[in-house]
């Protein structure tokens, strides 16, 4: 991390420095909003979880696929969850943190938590082994999927909460700075959706440390990179759960799979 990558720490309300700074760079990071001990607990809570879908032989959570994978022993593991804040208390309560409802501050009034809304709360579950099939995702923004659904493309931030810590080696969430405030044009046909994986020379790399919090806007142009290390060393979790605005649209056990969503299955790999 550089010496001018600027941190911040998440309150009960943000500063006007903190909605300044997001505003201008459509992105923020904020240190330490999880102790080791709670960090501990989520992914424990996620194991649980992981057991019983996998028990179950579980498809789809709300229509959503899940997708599996292989551990570095062979074994099945849920690389992406859906909705997880469904399955687990200590994440729905997570949500009503009055730090995380801070954040709505981003977007003003309208702003929710889309906690049963888009894919709910996820979480990712990379590792490079020699089974993997979920190692990295190319450039994208989430304000495709308004366009790609024919709708209005409404505000939506991604909050991430970081459950590993990071080097630049171990790859992760690389972002194109202020590229929220680009034209529909750009946001369409600037990368190759999905497929693009070249590095910008205008990225920047996202490296936390286990238990930080970090928002970015939708419309910008981000990826995540590959690791540079195989094992257990390349093992990292981060759980998005998406802020939204505009009509209200809640997921249920018998929503449809989307296009977009069977396309991921294919190219999320």
């Amino acid at each position: 991390m550089s010496a001018t990558y600027t941190t911040f720490t998440l309150g009960n309300t943000l500063t006007e420095e903190q909605k300044a700074f997001f505003e201008e760079h459509g992105y923020i990071h904020f240190s330490g909003f999880l102790s080791p001990e709670e960090v501990q607990e989520i992914v424990s809570a996620s194991e649980d979880v992981q057991q019983k879908w996998i028990a179950n032989k579980t498809e789809k959570i709300n229509g959503v696929p899940v997708k599996y994978g292989k551990d570095l022993d062979g074994q099945p593991i849920v690389q992406r969850f859906a909705f997880l804040n469904q399955h687990t208390r200590i994440l729905s309560d997570l949500l009503k943190d009055e730090r995380v409802q801070a954040l709505l501050q981003l977007i003003g009034p309208g702003a929710r938590i889309g906690e049963n809304e888009k894919d709910g709360m996820v979480l990712n579950h990379y590792v490079n082994g020699p089974e993997s099939t979920f190692t990295k995702m190319g450039w994208h923004t989430d304000g495709l999927r308004d366009i790609f659904l024919g709708g209005k493309l409404n505000p939506m931030l991604n909050v991430g909460i970081h459950l590993s810590t990071l080097l630049p080696e171990n790859g992760g969430l690389r972002i194109i700075p202020g590229t929220h405030r680009q034209n529909i044009f750009s946001m369409l046909f600037r990368k190759k959706y999905f497929i693009g994986h070249k590095p910008d020379k205008n990225e920047l790399a996202i490296i936390p440390k286990a238990g930080d919090l970090t928002v970015h806007d939708g419309r910008l142009w981000h990826r995540v990179a590959k690791s540079n290390v195989i094992g257990e060393a390349s093992r990292r979790r981060v759980i998005y759960v998406p802020i939204i605005a505009g009509k209200y649209e809640p997921k249920h056990e018998n929503s449809p799979t989307l296009l977009y969503q069977r396309l991921a299955g294919v190219i999320l790999k």
